[in-house]
């Protein structure tokens, strides 16, 4: 399988790219001090579409907010145009607020008597067309098609009777129209002697009434932004959907739950395929459940799915039509000894993301981040700990739950770097090019290097694999932090996403959206 050239998270020839210095740009839903957050307010998904210029939010009220990008039109001319002529933009990207709209409602499961609560789990931006988005958007259950398209108002001119002209015939144009009384009959006459009468005395000229205007529909100048389903997948799925990922054809999609992965056409609606299924005859003899699953970004017959004994399979559609056999899979073998009760719970992997070329895949588990390259699956080419601290802490993390938080992940536009969300709202950056040092920790505030702590990376030989390539980093992570803080399990950073070709990450602190950029 030909998975491009290496990227280039591979290629670093020059010498590792310089640590990055990261710049707060923007808040969207800041709250003040002592507010409290409203459950439904809270964000549940985040997405830049494939150009950088749209961001989509969702939340657990079912909302969709979508965000557009403002600094590059002030520029004027198409932003693509501007970068052939190596234009630099000299300013870092900045959004506002375009529209929202109120994509899932809570609903309930009579023959299961279960509640499907409204909130958002996954948004995935389609194509573009004809100055349309398209986007794809889910709850637990059912999954849904928008179009947001602006239109231009369109008003009805004044329909009225000059009333000069009116009381020149003699004042009954009004009262006549007006008279809702009377009977009037299928053909259109009106059964009313009177009426008839009255309008034969009425001399009109030639060309009819000259007072009557008739409706006007005239276009405006404003525009309104409107969002309209055009599609709702339902009814495939019997547990709730973890993900959903857009195929490179422009034409399908899969959604996946615990135990199975379905392909859709976006056309239609009333139908999918099942591609996986992991059901065992017997519910008694369940290991392990699907967690995430991802189309590759350019060869539309291969995907991956995460699971969650800490494994990633890949598999090809054109090996056979139910595809439960895989293609290859990327495990690490555990260390002999270090099995404990937590092992398999922290070992599940919350997200799985292709790096754009398709050579990397990227993976989160609770502990760790670890980045694949899928031309070798006899470990990950590189390790990164996202809060080794914690690890003491597993028990009390059981107790309150927190230890089953699915924390995404995501890589930048040139595949040279690697985040994360923690806990404390707290999120992590690292290098992945060969000999980065990279690890950063900033904070979802206003202020993100308040609790910068800059950890010096010791690349370690993997068990696993022979490669030197292989690295270890973050783990040198303080406990608490360099000042002793603790850490506040209750806010945690679950949701980030990298902008496509620029350094910029948008990432959800609760109802807040936080925007920075290096």
């Amino acid at each position: 399988m030909d998975s491009g050239d290496g990227g280039e998270v591979a290629s670093a020839a020059a010498g590792p790219p310089t640590p990055l210095e990261w710049k707060f740009s923007q808040v969207f839903g800041e709250r003040a001090a002592g507010e409290e957050v409203q459950e439904v307010d809270i964000i549940s998904a985040i997405e830049f579409d494939k150009s950088g210029d749209h961001l989509a939010t969702g939340d657990r009220g079912g909302r969709v907010v979508l965000f557009e990008r403002t600094d590059a039109k002030e520029h004027g001319g198409n932003r693509r145009d501007l970068e052939k002529m190596d234009y630099q933009v000299s300013r870092h990207p900045e959004f506002r607020y375009k529209t929202e709209f109120q994509s899932h409602e809570p609903e309930f499961d009579y023959l299961k008597s279960l509640e499907i609560e409204e909130k958002i789990n996954k948004i995935r931006w389609c194509q573009t067309a004809n100055g349309a988005v398209f986007l794809l958007s889910t709850n637990d259950k059912t999954i849904k098609f928008w179009k947001v398209q602006e239109k231009k108002m369109k008003k009805i001119s004044e329909i009225n009777v000059d009333s000069g002209k009116a009381a020149g015939n003699g004042g009954i144009a009004s009262s006549s129209v007006s008279s809702s009384s009377k009977k009037f009959l299928a053909n259109g006459d009106c059964s009313d002697p009177s009426y008839n009468s009255l309008s034969n005395e009425l001399s009109f000229p030639p060309g009819g009434l000259p007072s009557l205007r008739l409706p006007v529909v005239v276009t405006s100048g404003e525009t309104n932004l409107l969002a309209r389903c055009r599609r709702v997948y339902a009814h495939a799925h019997d547990y709730h959907i973890n993900s959903i990922s857009n195929n490179s054809d422009g034409e399908t999609f899969i959604s996946a739950d615990d135990l199975r992965i379905n392909l859709w056409n976006l056309e239609i609606s009333n139908q999918s395929f099942n591609i996986v299924d992991v059901k065992p005859t017997n519910m008694e003899d369940l290991t392990e459940v699907i967690t995430s699953a991802e189309f590759h970004p350019t060869h539309c017959n291969m995907l991956a799915y995460s699971s969650s004994k800490g494994s990633i399979r890949l598999i090809d559609l054109r090996q056979s039509a139910l595809c439960d056999s895989h293609s290859k899979i990327f495990e690490e073998q555990e260390a002999p000894g270090s099995r404990s009760f937590f092992t398999e719970i922290i070992a599940s992997i919350s997200d799985v993301k292709f790096a754009r070329d398709g050579r990397y895949l990227l993976s989160r588990d609770y502990m760790s981040l670890k980045l694949w390259d899928v031309n070798m699956d006899s470990g990950p080419v590189a390790t990164f700990q996202v809060h080794e601290y914690l690890r003491p802490k597993l028990c009390d993390l059981y107790e309150n739950d927190s230890i089953f938080d699915k924390f995404e992940c995501c890589l930048s536009g040139d595949g040279l770097r690697v985040a994360t969300g923690s806990y404390s709202n707290l999120f992590r950056i690292f290098g992945c090019a060969q000999g980065s040092t990279e690890a950063t920790t900033l904070e979802a505030s206003k202020n993100p290097m308040r609790r910068q702590v800059q950890t010096p990376a010791r690349p370690t030989r993997s068990l696993t694999s022979s490669i030197s390539r292989v690295v270890r980093r973050g783990a040198e992570s303080p406990g608490a932090d360099a000042n002793g803080n603790s850490f506040d399990f209750t806010t945690k950073l679950l949701h980030l996403a990298w902008h496509p070709s620029e350094n910029s990450i948008a990432c959800a602190a609760a109802n807040s959206l936080y925007m920075y950029y290096a």
